[in-house]
């Protein structure tokens, strides 16, 4: 399972961790997948788990221009090279947007391979639709892991 955000936000860019706002909800939603309190652990521990799980984490945006963290504002996008990371994948079976953004800018890179493609609602704090709302379609994920 290959999970794509956008662009990390501010605070993230700051610490050089994937989603380390506080708010964001990306490592709530990910703990009752893969059966481990993730918020609790230390970043480098929380990688571990998700990679023990068969979970890989990248962005979709490699640069771009933006003000805030938001992802309606990205201007000038320039995406990574998924095809080379996809091809070094050999075991992938699925890709997950995390958010309607992610998903604009990757799903026409990615839309010629025979993988799964799974929409998530954003863990971003912007997107309020709250936890619970969002958990199902994250438990998704769940299907694609060995």
């Amino acid at each position: 399972m290959l999970i794509l955000g956008s662009l990390p936000g501010e605070r993230s860019l700051a610490a050089q961790r994937y989603y380390a706002h506080p708010q964001n909800q990306f490592w709530h939603l990910l703990s009752p997948i893969i059966g481990v309190d993730l918020p609790a652990l230390d970043y480098d521990a929380r990688l571990a788990a998700v990679q023990r799980s068969g979970i890989a984490l990248w962005d979709v945006v490699a640069t771009a221009r933006r003000t805030g963290s938001t992802d309606a504002t990205i201007r000038d996008a320039a995406p990574n090279d998924l095809t080379t990371l996809i091809d070094r994948l050999p075991d992938l079976r699925a890709i997950a947007f995390n958010g309607g953004k992610a998903m604009a800018i990757g799903r026409p890179l990615v839309a010629e391979r025979d993988l799964a493609i799974l929409a998530l609602p954003s863990s971003s704090p912007l997107h309020t639709i709250g936890l619970a709302a969002k958990q199902p379609a994250w438990n998704a994920i769940a299907a694609y892991l060995a």
